[in-house]
This record gives C-alpha cells, structure tokens and sequence, in this order.
C-alpha cells in the first residue's frame, strides 16, 4: 500500500465518521496572529501546544528556516495578506534550535539534484540569467540573527501597517521552550 492510499483510506473513515468536526472554525483566526516558523517536523504538534494554540487560533505559515528571503516573495505576500484580509493584527517569526537550514550546503543539495537527473547545464544557465543558486539555497549560521532578519524585513516592509506588532522568537524543538529575541510590543 502506497502512504497516498492510506491517506485516501484513512481520510474516507474520517470523513465518513465526521471526525472533521471537532475541528470545525473559521478561516480568521481566533487570535489575530499569523505565525511564520519552519516547517521541521518536531513542530508540527509542539510549536502550536507550546503556544498554547488550538485550531483556528492562527495563521500558520511554513517555510524552511522561518526566513523571509524576498520583500516580495511568497512568504511576505501570505503575512501581508493575513494582516490586511485575514484580521491578524500580530506577527510572530519563530525559529528553532537545531534548524536544518543552519547546516545547510548548497554543493551538496546541487549535486543530490543533478543524482535525481536534474540536468548540471542548467545550472549555468541560471546563473547567467542571474540565479545564484548557492545565494538562493544558502541557509543561516545562527538562528537569534536568522530571526532577527526576519523580523526586521517584515516590521519594515513597505506594504506592512507599522502598528502591526512584529515578535521574534525561537523554539527548542525537544521541549518546546520558547525564548524571544525580539518583542515586536516594544520595538
């Protein structure tokens, strides 16, 4: 059985049971925060009961490292977005000791890509249409300054409401302890 057919199985049981309703909301959250972490699978279920959150509390945004890399990215768009038309009237970055993107190496994920039949000429290609891959894949070295930038980037984005708290924290992805680096109150 392939994990998509268990997912299909276990979805018709749940679906059939109304197992969904317990987690019925709707989609502004309850807390008008939106939460920008990493998507590391420790903090699925321990970064929401660390903050004491339950479904529909917040916006939850996942992306590898918790880092803004573009002003105009993605990530920004969906922070903007929930500030402006989802009724979140916080943000929160929160990073995590341990984070893979700390130890990240570019060469190495080039050279899985190229394993997998990623052709290596593209390479040159997207650099001279000036993608640097080792810039765009590159990570942090330390996770207090990696959300400290994020903060930073968010609270002064141009298209971001200045009143709008910007808080920075970072979460051990053992005990769920969190420890702020930066008090988007007092900033």
């Amino acid at each position: 059985m392939t994990i998509l057919s268990e997912i299909l199985t276990f979805n018709e049981t749940f679906v059939t049971e109304k197992k969904y309703e317990q987690y019925a909301t709707t989609k502004f959250p309850d807390k008008h925060i939106v939460i920008l972490t990493c998507m590391d699978t420790r903090l699925t279920e321990l970064l929401p009961k660390a903050m004491n959150l339950k479904n529909g509390d917040a916006k939850i945004i996942k992306s590898a490292g918790a880092v803004v890399t573009h002003p105009f990215g993605g990530i920004m768009r969906s922070l903007l977005v929930a500030v402006y038309e989802l009724q979140a009237d916080e943000v929160y970055i929160v990073g995590h000791h341990d984070c893979g993107m700390s130890s990240i190496n570019t060469d190495s994920i080039i050279d899985k890509m190229v394993d997998r039949g990623i052709d290596k000429n593209l390479f040159t290609t997207l650099k001279y249409s000036g993608v640097d891959m080792k810039d765009w894949l590159h990570g942090f070295q330390d996770v207090t300054e990696s959300v400290k930038m994020s903060v930073d980037a968010v609270r002064n984005h141009p298209l971001m409401d200045s009143k709008v708290p910007v808080h920075g924290l970072v979460v051990h992805p053992d005990t769920g302890k969190l420890d702020i680096i930066v008090d988007g109150y007092s900033s």
